[in-house]
Parts: C-alpha cells; sequence; structure tokens
C-alpha cells in the first residue's frame, strides 16, 4: 500500500541540533515543508556521507522553506557523540532525530525488526503533514541531496500548481505541462 498522502500521526521525539537537545513534534512539521532523512545507524560508513552531503545543500533546503530533520534508532545522546567525533558529521546543522522505540520509522515502515535499525528512507512531507513523495533504498547505496533538493522544488511547483505537472528533469523555472486530452499520445 503506498504511503503517499499518509498524515503523520502524532509523535514527540528527542534531538540533537546544534550543540542542544531539542524535541521535535509532528506540529513541528505543519505548515512548511520537511525532509524526514532515515539512515540506518550512527558510526557507520555510507550514513556519514549522506548526512554531509545534505548538510552541503541545507542552505539550499531552507531557502525554499524546506526543513529537514536525519532520523535514525540511536539516541540523541549517540548523535551528539557522533556529532562530535565525526568531522562529516560535526558539519550537520539540522535536527538529528533519535527513534530508539522505532515508533515513526514503524509508521512509515522502515523499521528493521531484526536488527532494530531502518531502512535508509526519504520523506518529503507537505505543510499539511502528508507524504507526497517517497523512496526508499537499500542500505549500501547512499542517496544525492541534489536530486532530493530537485525533487521538494517539483513536489512545491505541483502543490502550488495543482493542474499542472512536472517532466522528467524538470529543474525550477522549466517548462511544465497541463495534462489535458489533447496531450494525450502526443508526447
Amino acid at each position: 500500500m503506498s504511503l503517499n498522502g499518509k498524515k503523520i500521526s502524532e509523535f514527540k521525539l528527542n534531538a540533537f541540533q546544534q550543540n542542544d537537545f531539542i524535541e521535535v513534534t509532528d506540529k513541528d512539521l505543519l505548515g512548511k515543508w520537511s525532509v524526514l532523512f532515515f539512515y540506518p545507524a550512527d558510526f557507520t560508513f555510507v550514513c556519514p556521507t549522506e548526512l554531509e552531503d545534505l548538510q552541503g545543500k541545507y542552505a539550499d533546503f531552507q531557502r525554499i522553506g524546506c526543513e529537514i530533520y536525519s532520523v535514525s534508532c540511536d539516541t540523541h545522546f549517540v548523535h551528539k557523540a557522533w556529532h562530535e567525533s565525526s568531522q562529516a558529521v560535526g558539519k550537520v546543522e539540522y535536527p538529528m532525530i533519535g527513534d530508539p522505540t522505532g515508533k515513526l520509522s514503524k509508521e512509515l515502515d522502515i523499521y528493521i525488526e531484526d536488527s532494530g535499525l531502518t531502512e535508509r528512507g526519504t520523506f518529503v512531507i507537505n505543510p499539511k503533514g502528508e507524504v507526497v513523495l517517497y523512496e526508499v533504498s537499500a542500505g549500501n547505496i547512499g542517496r544525492n541531496a541534489d536530486e532530493l533538493l530537485r525533487k521538494v522544488e517539483a513536489a512545491q511547483f505541483v502543490y502550488e500548481h495543482g493542474d499542472e505537472v512536472c517532466p522528467a528533469k524538470w529543474q525550477p523555472g522549466a517548462k511544465t505541462l497541463k495534462p489535458s486530452f489533447d496531450l494525450v499520445g502526443k508526447l
């Protein structure tokens, strides 16, 4: 069953951000765009490269009104220790959510029961708190922040212009399509 359109359920989790512990709730996702960026575990190998790549685009996500939340089943205490010991993760400015019970991971169907870890899942949440785009990758395949930014921008465009759609490789400012009877079989 698709998770597109799924409303994020109520949650309250601890996070590490900017040398502080904070609380993040489902209400923090409302009224703006958000990305929940799940990764298997702290102190691993592919994960720090992804978090560093995402940090490199963090200002661009903020510019378009989108907050980034990285999430793993580690605690916020472990996130702090990793932030302090890893050169790559030490750059991270966005909230690093701890989901030690797997509540949020289970809700989004990416929790791995046998290991207590999560799949490498990315969820774009609209201002209403609904999933509008998601993907789940194998644990040994890293993601690309440039492509994620493009997808969020496309989701925002479609959200604002419901009668237009974004074709493959669409970039902001590029031509969109307006589905109609006259386009059928013409593309």
